[in-house]
């Protein structure tokens, strides 16, 4: 048997329980694992869902442009759908969504324009403004508006939904969905109410967003938006798809537990999945006191771990953050070992002479150099060598006239491994500033000394 386009093998993913991460969480706990999807996540079924839609009622021609807003995922189904069926796409995504996410979309050839996420939704500059504005400005062009296009319920009403109740034979209890448009849980919940009333619906959110406080008192409330950086939920509007009377309750879970538990998803279960994925298990684990032995849970994990490898897979990008503390050396315990002395700095009108004496003076080889009290640069005993043999009149100059670019600044949750990978031959050491704003230098001996000690 074969399929006749990508298309076809979208759906009927597999149902998989999950044995170590849910310990201590009651009843049976089963990953509805969407990766599985040509596109590799649970957008593939909603975008396949409104082209066809929008080719029925007109709104979509043969020979069309496709623009939409998407964080890539939708994007990808679009694109994957345009190929097979003779359409160009223009995306528009934020500067917060990872950089495999966009190299993904370029890849199945469509054009990415990249719009900054702190500015309002109305702001000319978002990423939803820009794609109505291509909308309207480019010939024969359809927007699918995946978050008031009710197709997108209706894609998982029709297919989502059916495959759950099937796979458990009727036996599910609770839905638990990380909440972006509102597409998945809203056309999935609404099915599966319709078969049993008695299913819970739960909603996970992400602080910074506004959905929890608006189901729980019916406020919109502008003061509980603020930038996160959890992928995939959280809205700072009310999209059109999300259902509130289908979805019996919300929970935020942050961004530092949903990213670690994504990163736990792999390594205890081997199921390499995102980051709305380690939101939605962190949600459940903290409503388990909810639950009971008997209780039938399906999580939904809507897309694939390759996306987040700059990201929730990335110990440096973690650390950065302050969400991984471990074992590993990091610029601050480096620090904490090492004698604590003043810095040595020379201000960039100094001539290369009185550099020459504090060099020698020192028994130093390098120097930040500073301008009204901040680093610019730095001159080194090799600068001055090279300087000198080319013009032994450059004695009385400033060093701003020879002075090379400063030493790499790092933050003290940077780690050793990154830390030695920035001291090569043309910088002997990396600035630090510490928690009272002093500013810092760590060489490769501080590292050694800090690794032996």
């Amino acid at each position: 048997m074969w399929y006749n386009n990508i298309l076809e093998t979208i759906g009927n993913t597999p149902l998989v329980k999950l044995n170590t991460i849910t310990k201590g969480v009651p009843g049976t706990i089963l990953a509805k694992i969407e990766t599985t999807n040509p596109g590799n996540s649970i957008k593939d079924r909603m975008a396949v869902k409104m082209i066809e839609d929008a080719e029925k009622s007109g709104k979509l021609k043969p020979g069309g442009t496709i623009i939409e807003g998407t964080s890539g995922n939708t994007g990808m189904g679009l694109a994957m759908a345009a190929i097979i069926k003779g359409y160009k796409c223009i995306f528009t995504t934020t500067d917060k969504q990872s950089k495999e996410k966009v190299d993904a979309l370029r890849a199945f050839g469509a054009e990415v324009i990249v719009c900054p996420t702190n500015v309002e939704p109305e702001d000319p500059r978002s990423y939803y403004s820009v794609s109505s504005r291509l909308e309207r400005e480019v010939p024969n062009s359809w927007k699918p508006n995946q978050y008031d296009n009710l197709a997108n319920s209706q894609a998982h009403y029709e297919q989502t939904g059916p495959e759950i109740w099937a796979q458990t034979e009727g036996k599910i209890t609770h839905l638990v969905v990380g909440v972006g448009t509102g597409g998945t849980i809203s056309g999935t919940g609404k099915y599966l109410k319709e078969k049993n009333p008695n299913i819970k619906i739960w909603g996970i959110d992400t602080y910074g967003s506004v959905f929890k406080k608006y189901k729980e008192t019916g406020i919109f409330d502008k003061d509980e938006i603020y930038p996160y950086i959890t992928e995939g939920i959280g809205e700072d509007f009310l999209p059109a798809n999300v259902n509130f009377d289908v979805i019996d309750l919300f929970e935020k879970v942050t961004d530092k537990d949903a990213a670690l538990m994504t990163r736990d998803i792999a390594r205890k279960e081997g199921i390499f999945v995102g980051n709305s994925a380690g939101a939605a298990i962190g949600g459940l684990i903290q409503l388990k006191d909810k639950l009971k032995p008997e209780d039938v849970v399906v999580v939904i994990f809507h897309d694939h771990g390759s996306r987040y490898m700059g990201k929730m897979y990335n110990e440096d990008w973690l650390r950065e953050r302050g969400f991984l503390q471990d074992e590993k050396l990091t610029a601050k315990s480096i620090l904490a070992k090492k004698e604590s002395t003043e810095i040595v700095t020379l201000d960039a009108q100094k001539s290369v002479l009185e550099a020459i004496n504090t060099i020698k003076s020192m028994n130093i080889s390098q120097i930040p150099v500073t301008q009204q009290g901040m680093i610019v640069g730095k001159i080194a005993e090799s600068d001055i060598l090279s300087a000198l043999l080319e013009n032994p009149g450059l004695k009385s100059a400033p060093i701003s006239e020879i002075m090379t670019a400063t030493f790499p600044f790092v933050d003290l949750n940077t780690s050793i491994d990154k830390i030695s990978s920035l001291i090569n031959k043309e910088n002997s050491a990396v600035l630090v500033e510490d928690e009272t704003g002093k500013i810092e230098i760590i060489t490769q001996y501080d590292i050694i000394n800090a690794i032996s000690g």
